[in-house]
């Protein structure tokens, strides 16, 4: 099966402590870096995602916005 571009996917394990290890290939195409603040998502039907630096300010001013 050929992935599209710029998608993949990996599986981490949940340590003791409930964290996890953002893989090496993820963090060099997210470009995360160490010290670096992540929005992180959670829905309970969705999951949890992590989205681009770049949008970060949009998904807070939109999840902000609804509860106003």
């Amino acid at each position: 099966m050929n992935k599209p571009a710029g998608k993949n996917a990996w599986t981490v394990k949940i340590g003791e402590k409930g964290q996890f290890v953002i893989p090496k290939e993820a963090r060099e195409m997210l470009d995360i870096h160490p010290g670096d603040t992540i929005l992180v998502l959670g829905d309970v039907k969705r999951g949890i995602a992590i989205p681009p630096k770049s949008m970060m300010e949009k998904y807070i001013s939109m999840i902000f916005g609804e509860l106003s």
